[in-house]
Parts: C-alpha cells; structure tokens; sequence
C-alpha cells in the first residue's frame, strides 16, 4: 500500500504534461459515488508535509554570507496549491486523461442508473465491488480493499454470495446483484464476441425484500439476523389539521396532524393500513410502529417535523431499521389513486400478453380487489402512502402482490383490542425492557408453536386480543378440545385400565390429536411454507424449494383428511364424532379441501423430483404433448446433437484402425479421442491435453458438433427458464387457496401451542360473562405469567376482585420492592391472556370483556423526542384519560413523582378522582402518597385500599424499623404508611453513613410535619363528633409521635435540635394528659 500511496503522490509532482486535445465525452463526465479524485485527511497532510521536509536535502553549513531563508508561508500555500484543489475541481478527476476499461466503464453506467445501491459485479467466479461500494464492503465483510486500474476494488466467491448479500442488507444498505446477461457459447457467436459480456442488474434487496428476492434463498432461520419474524416496510405520510377545534383540550389532546400508515411484508404476502388523528407525542404513530417492529421505513416527503423525528429515534442506530425517503409532490389533486390504477393496467396488459389463451373476460373477472373495492374507500393519505409502496416495490418487481395475492386488512378493526405503545412496552409484551429481545417477555412465554408462520400469527394474536365474546369462546372451545384429548400423564395411565366400552369412546378424540400434532411435527422440519408459496408467486422459487413447499401442503392436508371432516358436511353426526369444536372444524377443512389438496397433486405431477434432487435444471419439467411443447422440441434438438457426435466414433475407429476406440471424458471436456504418443492423426486434429504415454484430440467434426451442441444447450436452457416461468405464473391462480391453507395450519399451531402450555404450566381456562352484565375481574390464585417460569413454585398468588357496581379502583400502598407492581401486572396480562384465547394461571378466572387495558408506569425520559420525564408521565395519563371507557382496566403505577411533592400529588388524586367519578373503569392505582389514599373515604364502596404484607422487627435504637423487612408479596387490605426505602438502599448498597444520616433526616422531617398538623388541628372546627375507637386509634397516633420525637433527641447530634425535639415531645405529652 505505500508504494501504491507513493505513485499517487508523485503524480502531483511530476512534470505538467504538454497541452492535449479535449477527451471524450465518456471521460469528461464522472460517474457519480466513483472517481479517481485524490483527497488527504489534515493528518495525512502533516504526514505528507514531515516526509517532504525529511526527503529534502540537508542544508548546508552556514557560511560567512548566508543566503536568505526561504519563506514559509510560500510552501504552506505550494503544499495547500496540490493537496487541496479548489472546491469547482474537487469532483474532477485528476487528470481528465484517464481511461477506463472495458468493465470499469460498465460499472460507470451501473452506478449512474443506481446512485444509491452497493453493486456486486459478476466477473469470473467472483463478484467484485468498486469505488466507495468496496470500501463499505470491506469495512461490513472484513474483506481486502486494494487499488486496481482507476478503482478500489474488493471481492467475494460466487458460492458466498448469499451470505455476504444478508451481511450487507442487515447493516442497512440496499444491494443490488450485477449478473453477466450472455453465456460464453452465446457470446462467441454475436457481435459482442470481442467485447466485455453483457451484463445488467439482475437482483436488488433491502431488509424488507430480501425474504422474498430471487437467487438469495429463503427460510433460512437465524442467519445473520434474519428468520422467522417478520420485514415490514412501513410508509408513513402526514398532513397538518386545524388545531382550532382542538383548543383547550391540552398538550396530548391536541392533535396537530393526520397520519395515513400501509406496511407490507412482502415475503408473506400481508398488507395493513389505516389514517387516524395523532397528537403531539405521536402516541398512535408509535403503537404502530411498535406492533409490527418494521425493518425498513419509507418516509413520504414532506413529512411533519414531529413525526420525521419520532420515525428517526426509532430508527436509530441500536434499532438496525433502514430508512427512505419518497416525495409526494407528483401525488397532488388525487394524481395518487391515478398512479396504482396506471400500474395495476400494466400488470393486467402484461398478463394478457403473456397468456394469450385467455380472454379478455377472464382477466377483468381477476380484478383485483384492492383496486376496486378497498381503493376507493381508503382515505387520501392511506392511498398516497400506498402509491409510494407501490412505486418502491415497483424497482424490485413485487407489486403484482398487493392487485392479486394480498392479505389485506385494516390496522383499527372492531373485533380486535389495540393496545397502545404503553401498553407494549410496560407490560413486556413482545419484548422485555432491559435488553429489548423476546426472552422473558409474555409472547415469549406463551410462545410453543412448532412452525415460524405460526409463531408469526401468534405474535398478532398477543399484540391484538380479541374483544368479541364470541371470537374469544370459540378459541377456548378449541384450545379446551386439544387439551382433552392431549390428556395428563396420569390420566393416559388411567385409560390403559379403562373397559372395552370407554376405551372405544376414547379412541376417536386421541386419533385427532395425533394427527394434528404429527401433522405440525411434520410441518416444524419443513421450510417455511408461508414464505416459500411467496416466493412462488414472485416466481422467485427454485425448484427445490417449490416441491418442498407443495409437498408439505399435500402431506398436511392427506393426514387431516383422515378425520373426516368436509367443508360442506351434509351429517353432523359425522362432525361431532370426530371434532367437536366449530372453529377446528372450520381450519381443518381449509387444509384439507380438494381445492388444496388436488391442485397440489396435480402442481407435483408436472415436476421431476429426480431431476430437482439432482440439481439438473434442465431436466425439472416433464413434457407431454399438450404441456410445454417448446421445452420438449428443444430437448430434442439437443439430443439430436449429442445422437450426431456419438455417431462419429464410427468413422474415428475406421480412420485410426482401432475398433475399440471410444470417446473419453476429461475433466468436463468431452469427447476427446485418446491416442498414443507415437500415433499419426490427420494434421487438422486439435491437441487438447496429453500424459506421458498418451495425446487427446479433437477433431474438426468435433469441434464444431461441440459448438452446435453448447449452443443448443443454451437455447434449451434459455427454453426451460420460460417455461418455468410459466409455470410459476401459472400458481397464481391457486395462490388464494394455498395462502387460506397456511393461515388455517398457522392458527391450528397456535391453538395447539396455548393447548401445550396450560398442559405444562397448569392453566385454568377462564370464564367470560356476558356482554349485558356489569364490567368485572375476578382471579382467584392469580399468577404472572413470566415471572412464575422464573421462580417455580416460591411465587406467591393473589386473588382480585373488582366489580363495577361494587370496588371498582384498589388503591395499592406498601413497601418498595414488596411486589405491588408484580401484582398490577399480572391482574392486566390475565387479562390479556384471556382474550388472546389462551388459559389463563389462576386456580379460577371470572372475567368481562374488556375494550381495553391502559398503563402508566415507570419513570423515563425519551431525550431524542424532546420528552423529559414528567412530560412522558402526564402524556400516558392524559392519554388513558381520553382513551379509558367503562369497559376498560386501567393500571397507574407511581404517577407525579416526577415533579415536587405538592404537585405530584395534587395531580395524581385529580386524576384518579376523575377515573372514578367520569370514568368508573376498573382502576389499579399504585402509590406512596398517604393523601392519595383518603379518596377512598369519599368514595367508600367504589374505591378501597389494600397494601401488599411484610413483616419487620422492632427494636428499641433509634432507627431500626428500617432494617429486617420480610416482604410476604400477599395483598390485605388496608393502608401502608411507610414505604422502607431505605432497605432498598441498603440492597443498593449505598454506603451506611449516608443511610444513617437520611433516617436521622427522615425522623425529622416527619417530626416537623407533625408538629405543624398540630398547630393548625386546634382551629379546625370538627364536623362531628369522633366515636370512642376513632380517638383511641388518634391517641395511639399521638403516642407514636411522642416516642418518634424522643427517639430523635437521643439521635440528634446538634444540641439546639434535640432540645427542639424534646419540647416538641413535652407539648406531645401535655395534649394527652389534657385528654
């Protein structure tokens, strides 16, 4: 590299070449991201400066008449002259003589067309990288960099291209595949013959797309982070509204923009949308965003300050999430909805062209139901945002997906509970708050599934509970029918010793469990079928990877068609014996339906699983007269070919008087005619190789049969790639069918998967009231659901009850780190739990439907947003405030710690005064405010307080309630009045002397408290007489004061204090003796 860094510089030093005519067009005008243009770093500057000074020659001795020194300010500006070009020649290369090769000068117009992708570029058996794309190759692979003709130049082997393509994807840059688009034979016989080959971009991939693209092979399961989630692409647009109708609503009901949101996972085929009103904080933005975890961001310009800088935190650098922008400026005045129809009639020309059997008809009889129907009545922002994905997966040719393939549904649905950003991340729902990932969090926890698109549906289902009673008994019916006839180990040993009789009743129930779990045991070995029937619409699928994929579909729906169980039963006799539950009914017969199972058979019977496990591409197909004809014409012409170079040995062996002579193969050379050293051939023989004894030739007859026959094979293979192609355009009319067939085996997965866990983790199924009776919670032995995995059989239960014409708010004190937010927790997660269509841990669940369950917890600031940490806990409450209805659970944990005393709560009792008097939602309030705690004498039936059980050692030094607190996490009614924070600061470890110092300080202070209600309590008038056990628990109030203000005295260093103290205490003791 020095060398190579010491020819650079001297080609700033050498002599000014004479005078030459202007170049070409094609040198005169770089290509963008590339250029030969020289530029040094300040530090390689001074380097560069120290050498030339260390290079130059030594002055000589000074003698009697020096000379005058040279000046330094005319070097510095020599140097600044060369190293530092003016800012009009930076971009210029540094001479305009320079000459780019062949492949060089393909690569400039590559990158002209495709300014911002990393191009790897087919040469040989490598793909090379160029420019800047090396340099970010080698800094993201860990490969060499060198400098090679006019670029830096790094490469990769072609049989790692899919491995280094994911590397290169999943630190965020788009990359695009540069294949050679002639084969040698081909290109011997144009007139390109003695240029470079043709080459073009056969491949492009971003996060979002890769799952699905050509070439890079799909399913592959925790490869440099990618596998079974999912690769949303979410597009978001936004407009201002009228902040005038929103006027004194406050800072988070004030909302300031509209927001229209579709995201794709194109590798599954499903598509989300929606538009809604969002405030300030981007609260709805964000819970979008956070339920489906998008890998790829596409900005629409211009987009609101707030929401660019929300989207921009959460694509941060610890997230990985790629971001693009788009400009919205050519969808004004509804150009929008003209945009997707303009592509949509493309494609639909595009596929008339193609099949020219069917008729006009038949293609406007496929009109997409996107188009129709769910275009028009999208809102405008949803349809801007649609055009935008449509015109980005345009440049990857997947938007033929959202007209004919698509699983459309809304982000907002009447059957499905939204939980919000808050909800997400408090709870843990999907993923924990300590590292992010999924471990310890509830989808982790609920998460048995057997297949990755099961685990996918699994996801949605816990992010989304349902809130149809009716939905939600119809999983519980299937999840308590799997776990019937799963059975315990004890039960299975029982029904050895059953009779004949109750065997026989037995046996039909056990049947369809094994079935459904050899079916899904089945599936869990097989590639991920969701994506792999994508990739097969896409036409990206290799063979190997389409009879996988169909196989497993035929092989689930044969085994599922053993129950019995039809689409269209005529009996019902026959569905009750084999499944009783309606909704495995329904998914089984998807499977299982002839529509799938027949059009799999008959999709198999045109391939050749030999010739596939082979690897044989041009052998897949099988041919008949009516099926591909043209593939099989060229297959023939082939071995016509090949028939006419086999024939020629005859007259090789009359030519050479050697009956026994026979073509041999070398090395993938062919038909070479092996003589000995010493043997006369005809001079016109071509020598190909030789040994010591022996010379191998190929004679004219053969070399041409050998060119005519690499050119056949190119047409064949040329012929079997569009056949191909069309069979795979083909699928598409069973694509509808396969894709309903995955989504029945995913959801048949998840049941399964709930089915398990309440077997292995002892689960009660819970119960729903009806939807006309009062809003209740009733848990008897409730557990969390995470934490009990973690500490087995030491957790401790608790029991709720809240009920909404009774106590409907608990009001819950007690110590720090006693569990109260355990508790809080676990009440919302069963909850959740339950209307998943999951069991639930509890010993018995009574449950309503709920429309929604709201936290605020925690205490953090969110800097990047402009948020500080008061601002976040105001905004979720004002946000539970306008969201909350009677049907909803509500949980506050902790809320105005973040501001002074008076205000935090002042703001927390307004709050929960208005939960329970505007609201009366079921309320779980978490706090260490005594003042809180009084609302329940207002409110004595609806709100109660409660406090989570310990136990502690009284001693009789100053100070030593503090210490040996024995938490019992058991929750009894009543209020706590001491919060032992300082047992948490001895598990923190903060040193003693400050601990001991903030209990002295702690003592005073509630000292002084004290001592002022007892100047202000004589001039309060009362309003009503108090009876016998009120004073008796004020005196015994009073009497603990009296002790606290001694004990303080005995502690008190400062003379002046104690002395305070001990009047206080004789003022305390002449109250009582007045009494």
């Amino acid at each position: 590299m020095g060398k190579q860094k010491q020819q650079v510089i001297s080609r700033f030093f050498a002599p000014k070449p004479k005078p030459s005519p202007p170049p070409n067009q094609e040198s005169s005008t770089p290509p963008p991201k590339i250029s030969a243009t020289v530029s040094f770093s300040p530090s390689k500057r001074k380097l560069l400066s120290d050498h030339l000074a260390a290079a130059s020659p030594k002055k000589p001795k000074p003698s009697q008449n020096p000379t005058p020194k040279p000046d330094p300010n005319l070097h510095r500006s020599f140097l600044q002259r060369f190293l530092e070009p003016p800012p009009e020649e930076e971009s210029l290369p540094v001479t305009t003589s320079i000459k780019y090769t062949p492949l060089e000068q393909q690569v400039v117009e590559l990158k002209r067309k495709h300014p911002d992708v990393i191009l790897m570029v087919e040469v040989g058996y490598r793909y090379r990288f160029f420019g800047e794309d090396a340099e970010i190759a080698a800094r993201v692979l860990g490969i060499y960099a060198h400098m090679d003709h006019s670029f830096m130049t790094a490469s990769v082997p072609t049989f790692r291209l899919n491995v280094h393509v994911r590397r290169l994807v999943n630190a965020g840059y788009k990359v695009g595949v540069v294949k050679q688009t002639e084969t040698a034979a081909i290109k011997s016989h144009g007139a390109n013959r003695s240029g470079p080959f043709f080459r073009g971009l056969s491949g492009l991939y971003t996060k979002a797309t890769l799952e699905a693209a050509e070439d890079i092979s799909g399913g592959c399961v925790g490869e440099e982070g990618f596998g079974g989630q999912s690769n949303f692409l979410v597009c978001v647009v936004d407009e201002r509204v009228d902040r005038e109708s929103n006027k004194g609503c406050g800072l988070e009901a004030s909302f300031d923009v509209r927001v229209g949101v579709v995201g794709v996972e194109i590798s599954t085929g499903e598509v989300v949308h929606g538009e809604f009103n969002d405030n300030f904080m981007r609260s709805g933005l964000e819970a979008v965003v956070l339920s489906l975890s998008p890998a790829e961001l596409l900005l629409g310009q211009p987009l609101s300050q707030q929401t660019e800088k929300f989207l921009l935190g959460y694509a941060g650098p610890t997230s990985n999430v790629r971001v693009e922008r788009a400009a919205l400026d050519r969808f004004r005045n509804g150009s929008a909805v003209d945009e997707i129809v303009s592509i949509y009639e493309d494609l639909s020309a595009r596929n008339i062209e193609d099949d020219k059997e069917n008729k006009v008809e038949a293609a406007e009889e496929k009109i997409s139901r996107l188009t129709v129907h769910t275009i028009m009545n999208m809102p405008h922002l949803t349809v801007k945002a649609l055009a935008l994905t449509l015109r980005h997966f345009k440049q990857f040719g997947f938007e033929r997906i959202l007209f004919e393939g698509a699983s459309i549904r809304s982000l907002s649905s009447t059957t499905e509970m939204t939980l919000s950003a808050n909800t997400l991340q408090q709870l843990e729902v999907i993923r924990n708050n300590s590292d992010g990932s999924e471990s310890g969090s509830l989808f982790h926890n609920m998460n048995q599934t057997l297949t990755v698109y099961g685990s996918r549906l699994l996801r949605h289902w816990v992010t989304h509970p349902l809130c149809d009673r009716n939905l939600i008994s119809a999983r519980l019916d299937a999840v308590s029918e799997i776990v019937a006839c799963m059975g315990s180990p004890s039960s299975s040993q029982a029904s050895d010793e059953l009779d004949e009789q109750s065997s026989e009743r037995k046996i039909v129930p056990s049947e369809f469990y094994h079935v459904l779990s050899s079916v899904l045991t089945a599936l869990s070995r097989s590639p991920d079928i969701q994506r792999g029937i994508t990739r097969i619409f896409h036409r990206t699928a290799k063979a190997t990877e389409f009879i996988a994929v169909i196989e497993a579909i035929l092989l689930a729906g044969k085994q599922l068609q053993r129950l019995g169980i039809k689409q269209y039963c005529e009996t019902r006799s026959m569905q009750s014996a084999t499944v009783r539950s309606s909704l495995l009914r329904k998914l089984i017969s998807v499977v299982s339906s002839p529509a799938v199972v027949d059009n799999a058979a008959k999709l198999l019977s045109a391939l050749n699983k030999e010739g596939a496990a082979r690897g044989d591409l041009l052998d897949i197909l099988i041919t008949s007269s009516n099926q591909f004809p043209e593939l099989a014409e060229a297959r023939q012409a082939v071995l016509a070919v090949r028939e006419k170079l086999d024939s020629l040995i005859v007259s090789y062996r009359k030519k050479l008087a050697n009956r026994n002579l026979d073509f041999l193969d070398v090395s993938g050379i062919t038909h070479l005619i092996e003589v000995p050293v010493d043997a006369k051939v005809p001079i016109n023989w071509v020598k190909v190789n030789s040994t010591k004894k022996t010379i191998r030739y190929h004679p004219p007859e053969i070399v041409a049969g050998l060119d005519e026959l690499a050119l056949a094979t190119e047409h064949l293979a040329i012929v079997n790639r569009a056949s191909w192609d069309s069979f795979l355009k083909s699928f598409a009319g069973y694509y509808i069918d396969f894709q309903a067939a995955i989504q029945a085996l995913a959801a048949l997965d998840c049941l399964h998967s709930f089915a398990t866990l309440s077997r292995n983790k002892n689960y009660m199924c819970p119960l729903f009231v009806d939807d006309s009776e009062p809003v209740e919670i009733n848990i008897q032995s409730g557990r969390h659901p995470v934490l009990e995995t973690i500490l087995q059989d030491n957790f401790v239960p608790n029991d709720t009850s809240l009920h909404a014409e009774g106590e409907y708010c608990q009001i819950i004190t007690g110590p720090n780190m006693g569990g109260k937010s355990c508790y809080i927790r676990q009440v919302a997660l069963i909850s959740i739990m339950a209307q998943v269509g999951s069991f639930v841990p509890a010993s018995f669940a009574k449950l309503h439907v709920l429309d929604g369950v709201f936290t605020r917890m925690g205490a953090t600031d969110s800097i990047q947003h402009g948020r500080s940490t008061f601002l976040e806990e105001l905004s979720e409450a004002s946000h539970i405030i306008r969201t909350c209805s009677s049907r909803s659970l509500v949980i506050i944990d902790e809320l105005g710690r973040g501001t002074s005393t008076h205000d935090g709560v002042a703001i927390a009792y307004a709050t929960l005064h208005h939960l329970l008097v505007e609201k009366r939602c079921l309320v779980l309030f978490v706090t260490h405010y005594p003042e809180i705690a009084e609302i329940s004498n207002s409110f004595p039936v609806s709100a109660g307080t409660y406090h989570v059980s310990y136990l502690t050692s009284q001693k009789d030094n100053g100070g030593s309630d503090h210490d040996n607190v024995t938490y019992l996490y058991k929750l009894v009614r009543g209020l706590c009045s001491r919060s032992f924070g300082f047992k948490v600061a001895q598990l923190a470890q903060i040193p003693p002397s400050c601990i001991d110092r903030a209990i002295t300080m702690a003592a005073n202070l509630e000292a002084e408290v004290r001592a002022r209600e007892r100047k202000t309590s004589p001039g309060k008038p009362k309003a009503h007489a108090e009876p016998p056990e009120s004073r008796t628990e004020e005196s015994m109030s009073v009497l603990g004061d009296l002790f606290a203000d001694l004990r303080c005295a005995l502690s008190e260093d400062d003379p002046s204090k104690s002395f305070k103290l001990l009047k206080d205490a004789w003022k305390i003791a002449e109250d009582l003796v007045a009494r």
